[in-house]
């Protein structure tokens, strides 16, 4: 099959297998990083699990779903 290849693809998965060979993020989790999360986890279960709909984050910025019409395909 990689013989079936042209060059351009060879090169976009050889960007994709060292992508998933090579963590993008390995800097150590931080003091910091550990009570933010669990901060973020209590304030979810205040909530019952429940977060911020979408539509309520991007009004506060005067958007709609709608403005991003590839995003809002996915969301549904």
């Amino acid at each position: 099959m990689i013989d079936r290849l042209a060059p351009r693809q060879i090169a976009a998965v050889r960007g994709l297998l060292e992508a998933m060979l090579n963590p993008v993020d390995d800097e150590p989790v931080t003091d910091e990083d550990r009570t933010r999360f669990l901060h973020g986890q209590a304030w979810l279960a205040e909530r019952g699990g429940k977060g911020i709909p979408m539509e309520q984050v991007l009004a506060e910025f005067g958007l709609k779903p709608e403005d991003f019409p590839d995003a809002s395909e996915d969301a549904r």
